[in-house]
């Protein structure tokens, strides 16, 4: 029975031949994966930030100790937000037996050999906190040395080619200078000499110069991050510079005169220290003027503008006034002027007393002008009173002592005239002031004359109370000037006018 199954298993080609190609196929998808990993094998996932990939690539292994853990199974590029360096992130696919790695530890890339392919080295750290599956290595803690063939691509072909034409360069400069180069050579002997002592001082521990060179590299690490803005930094210095170099033509020409200009700086301002000293005491009281000159600024500007076209029209009458100015100069020079001016001297101090008395009648009452202007009205024919003014009769009031007759004594009372409602008109009381106050020197302020009202029921003979008095002046309706102007709401409310 056995020998028939047998049989018949081996008896079936089809069947025998999809087995080996299964076979076949899963041993190709084996090793074709192999670089990335064994399928279905689980793995410890991490990553390593480094700052240059330095040949790295995909599939390389990922050692511990030398002793390979796992593989890279990709690199991609990563930007910082914050400073927009670039860097490059390493996906590892480590063993299970690895895992979990310390926080601190530390990533290498190293080479198989001198040249040839790339591998990193993890380097276990001793800190009891452990990086969970995806955390990443940070750039801080990996290292990627120098290799050999980094120093190879050093010497590409522009570097070679300068650096023959250097040697070319420096072999003509040296060419011919033999003995300068020996002279040069036994000076620098006394110098090499001296310098031994100086070196074994360098060389001494207690010198320190190792940490001379490690505080160099964490100068140098800490320049790092700014590398790029120091490199913008000397590219605006060479914008610079270029301008500069562009006018130092013209900065020659300014310096040629500094020291002339600085000579005479240094005699004049110790002369101008009291013009400064006197200008700031000026502007210092010059401030309230410039306070109040804020609220006239309007008036001021008015002023300047129409001052500005009288001034345009003076020139023509500065011209013809030239004549005149002749005129009068040859006026001037004749003697019977002075006699008149003597004249006339002697006449106002005659008259200065009467005028120094008239004029407060004017000035402050306006008695001249109304007096004036009342014998204009009646001399008109529709202006006022004009010739309606007639002669007539006034009837003075009846009483003791009335002005209608001789009388004993002054009227005071004692009225016969009736109201017509049964009462007496109180009016028979004499009102008479021959020398009333008008404004003059030593008189009160005031304008009586002619504007004192009845006192009822007593008699006024001199000055009347003040109280009887009206206030103010009357003016006339004409308040112009000879400018045709008018005047100042101001000066008519101190005359007591308004407008």
């Amino acid at each position: 029975m056995d020998r028939r199954r047998r049989n018949s298993l081996a008896a079936s080609p089809l069947l025998i031949g999809a087995v080996t190609t299964l076979i076949v196929v899963v041993a190709v998808f084996l090793s074709y994966n192999a670089n990335n990993g064994l399928p279905f094998v689980p793995t410890y996932n991490i990553k390593v930030a480094l700052p240059e990939a330095s040949g790295l690539q995909p599939s390389n292994q990922v050692r511990v100790a030398g002793t390979r853990v796992g593989l890279v199974s990709s690199l991609t590029p990563y930007e910082d937000p914050k400073t927009g360096r670039l860097s490059a992130i390493a996906n590892l696919k480590l063993e299970k037996s690895v895992e979990k790695l310390p926080i601190d530890t530390r990533a290498e890339v190293l080479s198989v050999s001198a040249i040839g392919l790339k591998y990193l080295e993890l380097e276990r750290g001793t800190s009891k906190q452990l990086l969970s599956a995806g955390a990443t290595i940070p750039a801080s803690q990996t290292r990627e040395p120098v290799d050999i063939e980094e120093l190879f691509n050093t010497f590409d072909h522009k570097t070679r080619t300068a650096i023959k034409v250097n040697t070319n360069n420096f072999g003509d400069g040296l060419a011919g200078r033999g003995l300068g180069l020996n002279n040069t050579i036994h000076i620098l002997r006394p110098l090499v000499t001296n310098a031994i002592p100086v070196l074994n001082n360098l060389a001494a521990p207690q010198t320190g110069l190792r940490e001379l060179f490690v505080a160099l590299d964490r100068a140098s690490s800490q320049a790092a991050p700014v590398a790029e803005a120091q490199a913008t930094y000397y590219t605006d210095l060479d914008t610079f510079f270029r301008a500069f170099a562009g006018v130092t033509k013209q900065l020659e020409e300014a310096t040629e005169g500094g020291p002339a200009s600085l000579e005479q700086a240094t005699y004049s301002l110790p002369h101008e220290a009291p013009l400064i000293e006197k200008a700031t005491e000026f502007m210092h009281l010059l401030r309230p003027s410039a306070a109040a000159l804020v609220t006239v600024a309007p008036s001021l500007s008015h002023a300047v503008k129409v001052g500005a076209v009288n001034l345009s029209a003076a020139t023509a009458l500065n011209s013809r006034l030239q004549e005149s100015a002749e005129a009068l100069a040859k006026f001037g020079q004749s003697p019977v002027v002075k006699l008149a001016l003597e004249d006339f001297t002697q006449t106002l101090e005659v008259g200065n007393p009467l005028l120094a008395g008239v004029a407060p009648e004017q000035a402050g009452c306006n008695y001249w002008t109304l007096a004036f202007r009342n014998l204009a009205s009646l001399e008109s024919e529709n202006i006022g009173v004009g010739n309606v003014a007639r002669a007539g009769f006034v009837l003075s009031p009846g009483g003791t002592n009335n002005q209608g007759f001789p009388s004993a004594g002054i009227s005071n009372g004692g009225s016969t005239e009736g109201d017509g409602k049964g009462g007496i008109i109180d009016n028979n009381h004499l009102h008479v002031n021959p020398y009333p106050n008008v404004g003059g020197p030593g008189q009160a302020q005031l304008c009586e004359a002619g504007r004192t009202t009845f006192v009822p029921g007593q008699a006024v003979i001199g000055t009347a109370p003040a109280a009887r008095v009206s206030a103010g002046a009357e003016f006339t309706t004409r308040k112009t000037d000879l400018f045709g102007e008018n005047y100042p709401a101001s000066t008519l409310k101190a005359l007591g006018v308004s407008k």
